[in-house]
């Protein structure tokens, strides 16, 4: 093992040929350090009684009294279970639709036609959050344009985001339709870096496309899935709090109320910043434990991992 004095001597010469590299990494560093890093520092209110005129350091600490507070609440049951069902309907759903859109659009071979599908699946993705919601508010009304569609088939029109249990398939099929297109770009990527050899080779041997599919095709990109599939993990409970609070109304929070709306209406609209931030430093221990569970059951399993 080098000393830290022949450490400190690499550094210094690596630094001397490099130093425009390091200059240019300044930036993102000031950036994490402002912006992640340094915010941590008012996670302190979760284990105080925050008040404004006292600050930080000057309100009293009243220890783990917010997360039993929150822990004992009607709410905690509920949108626990709001968020665990969404996150894993999204992961079972929302996460393999853009790796089987690449895998389609892999296989064809007409570029034109190629180009126009990944172009069309992108647009959602660029269009504003407040823009698709409206969008889905104006199809999901009683007259629009989705019941008007199950009107002609015989059956009765329906405000479907005041049925709470319509709310998260909406959510879920709308997530799928905006994103799919845009995520699926990495695995596009990943395709374009297998070996063209093994298709020639696998062809020779008589494999038919659907063979090369699952014998070099998914092989080929499978640490990339990987690799997504930790990431995902890490944000299981993250479900997206912009889209639910422009979709959900007190009718639907029985089954569209998460963790991250909740914190919404108890910190912004309640004011009540300490315990809102204890639920939210709760969502983020929850969430660095399955990153750090996903990424080593990753590494055993398929030897790929983040670290």
């Amino acid at each position: 093992m080098d000393n830290p004095q022949s450490f400190k001597n690499r550094f210094i010469r690596d630094f001397i040929l490099n130093k425009y590299l390091y200059f240019m990494i300044l930036p993102v560093i000031a950036y994490y350090l402002i912006f992640h890093y340094g915010p941590m520092y008012g996670a302190l209110i979760a284990f105080k009684n925050y008040t404004p005129m006292k600050g930080i350091l000057g309100s009293d600490w009243v220890g783990l009294q917010h997360f039993q507070d929150f822990f004992n609440s009607y709410y905690f049951l509920r949108i626990l279970k709001n968020t665990l069902l969404i996150s894993l309907y999204s992961l079972l759903f929302e996460f393999p639709a853009p790796i089987l859109l690449a895998l389609l659009i892999n296989e064809v071979r007409h570029r034109l036609f190629k180009r126009v599908v990944q172009t069309i699946t992108y647009m959602p993705y660029f269009i504003s959050l407040v823009v698709i919601c409206g969008i889905i508010t104006d199809f999901t009304n009683a007259d629009g344009l989705i019941n008007r569609m199950f009107m002609w088939l015989g059956y009765d029109g329906q405000a479907m985001l005041q049925k709470p249990e319509l709310f998260r398939p909406i959510y879920i099929l709308s997530e799928i339709w905006q994103r799919i297109g845009w995520e699926s770009i990495i695995y596009i990527a990943a395709l374009m870096g297998i070996d063209q050899e093994q298709y020639e080779a696998a062809r020779m041997d008589g494999a038919s496309r659907l063979k090369q599919m699952i014998y070099i095709t998914l092989p080929g990109i499978m640490p990339t899935i990987a690799i997504m599939l930790i990431l995902r993990m890490g944000n299981l409970l993250n479900v997206g709090f912009e889209k639910i609070i422009l979709l959900y109304n007190p009718i639907t929070y029985e089954t569209a109320d998460v963790i991250s709306s909740f914190v919404y209406r108890k910190g912004l609209l309640e004011f009540g910043w300490s315990y809102s931030a204890a639920v939210g430093l709760f969502n983020s221990v929850i969430n660095l434990i399955l990153l750090v569970s996903a990424n080593y059951i990753s590494r055993k399993v398929s030897k790929s991992s983040l670290w």
